[in-house]
């Protein structure tokens, strides 16, 4: 199917939604932080990214912008904590495609990949 890069600073959410990918039958991608998220994103080109917003390093935003700079078709998918309006928006401007809230929703991190690669 798709390659995913999954991007999150917490482990057990990256190995997390990676096995619910990969159960989907999508390869994918893993980085810790924005940094590595935009080196990630360089060497694999990734159909999909799903990237958290807080992170060590370079946040999801900066990321998110620097991915765009590099490819600006590239489709991309917040993960973001309750309370965090303002930059899901801020987010949405840049040019994320979706978003989802944590704690997630199996299914709704599916649905958010599947609409972003339709």
């Amino acid at each position: 199917m798709a390659k995913i890069l999954v991007v999150d600073d917490a482990q057990f959410l990256r190995v997390r939604i990676s096995r619910l990918l990969t159960d989907g039958g999508h390869e994918v991608l893993e980085a810790d932080n924005g940094f590595n998220a935009v080196q990630a994103y360089q060497d694999g080109r990734p159909d999909a990214v799903l990237i958290d917003i807080t992170m060590p390093e370079m946040d999801g935003l900066a990321a998110l912008k620097e991915i765009k700079a590099l490819d600006s078709d590239a489709r991309v998918v917040m993960l973001t904590a309750l309370g965090q309006e303002s930059v899901i928006l801020e987010a949405i401007k840049a040019g994320a495609k979706d978003f989802v809230v944590k704690p997630f929703d199996a299914e709704r991190v599916l649905e958010a990949i599947d609409r972003v690669l339709a």
